[in-house]
């Protein structure tokens, strides 16, 4: 069994493995700074932890958690262009160093050599994985599109949004933790159960991130807080927050909630006054628990010894438990 530490220290090594130094320069330079600002890299790590719960041998997973990571990282190019961000990581964006187009067919370039790492998987397992990470890179699409769609609206379900995130986090959390199953040599069922792990922990990760935008610590968020509400995006606080107002504060909870002419301070505590009406905090609160426990009862039901499982659980806590 590897720890996370060990399981980490094999995906750096393997990220600095990846050869970029090629022509066209501006194609494959910003692949690399992307792919060297860091981050979490949960995605694979994941990837590796579940191909660690069947079989002591990882390495052969390897080209695939690189193949899940690199995709990660050019959804991130494109929303980053779409959502027109200087900033990512603490570093510039690809568009904003470079430009759009040059981020565009980086971004393009990414979803081939991303490919061409899962072609390096045994080959009796191929299909089940490529048909796996395609299931979830038309997913994302969706999702971001739905995510798109959201802004010319006025509001949307609490049904509607969780499917949304559903799409554009959680699949790609399933999908690694299944492609590392079916490496790993896992049963169709525990295939299916380490999904549901990974689908539940996606929205109690994508719950606690809205609460944290809202009433984290700026500081351990490392975004200032009520950015959400500053920009007017939908998260879950203020679609539950809505739904639950009679008619007549609904409407003068979106006109302020809308506004760009009042100072941003002023509409975060002013907008927090209608969320602490409803108790929206508390609400997600539990929505975020429940989902907690969905996954893990997922993990707890897996057909491998619990030890082989501490891992993934710790990695469930501490994304979920998390402050950052």
């Amino acid at each position: 069994m590897y720890t996370l530490e060990e399981i980490n220290s094999k995906i750096t090594e393997a990220i600095k493995q990846v050869r970029l130094n090629k022509e066209p320069r501006n194609l494959y330079e910003p692949i690399s700074y992307i792919l060297g600002m860091g981050g979490k890299r949960i995605r694979p790590a994941l990837l590796l932890a579940a191909c660690n719960l069947y079989s002591d041998d990882i390495d052969n997973a390897i080209p695939a958690s690189i193949a899940v990571e690199i995709f990660h990282n050019f959804t991130l190019v494109h929303d980053d262009i779409m959502d027109k961000a200087t900033m990512r990581r603490g570093f510039e964006t690809i568009h904003k160093r470079w430009n759009d187009n040059i981020a565009i067919l980086s971004g393009d370039a990414m979803t081939i050599l991303a490919y061409q790492y899962l072609n390096q998987i045994d080959k009796e397992v191929l299909p089940e994985v490529i048909s796996i990470f395609n299931s979830f890179a038309i997913g994302i699409c969706e999702g971001q599109q739905m995510d798109m769609d959201f802004e010319t609206l006025e509001m949307v379900s609490k049904e509607d949004y969780l499917k949304m995130i559903e799409l554009k986090t959680s699949v790609l959390l399933k999908g690694a933790l299944q492609i590392g199953a079916v490496i790993g040599g896992a049963s169709s069922d525990d295939i299916e159960l380490i999904g549901e792990f990974g689908r539940t922990m996606g929205l109690a990760f994508q719950l606690q991130d809205d609460l944290l935008d809202t009433y984290g610590k700026s500081d351990v968020f490392g975004k200032r807080i009520g950015g959400d509400i500053i920009s007017a995006k939908k998260t879950m606080l203020s679609i539950e927050t809505y739904h639950k107002l009679d008619d007549t504060a609904k409407k003068e909870f979106l006109e302020l909630y809308n506004r760009k002419d009042i100072e941003g301070n002023l509409k975060i505590q002013k907008v927090k006054e209608y969320f602490g009406m409803v108790k929206v905090k508390e609400s997600i609160e539990s929505l975020i628990n429940e989902y907690f426990d969905k996954a893990q009862s997922s993990l707890n039901q897996l057909s491998v010894e619990p030890g082989r499982k501490i891992v993934l659980s710790n990695i469930l806590s501490k994304l979920i438990g998390r402050e950052s």
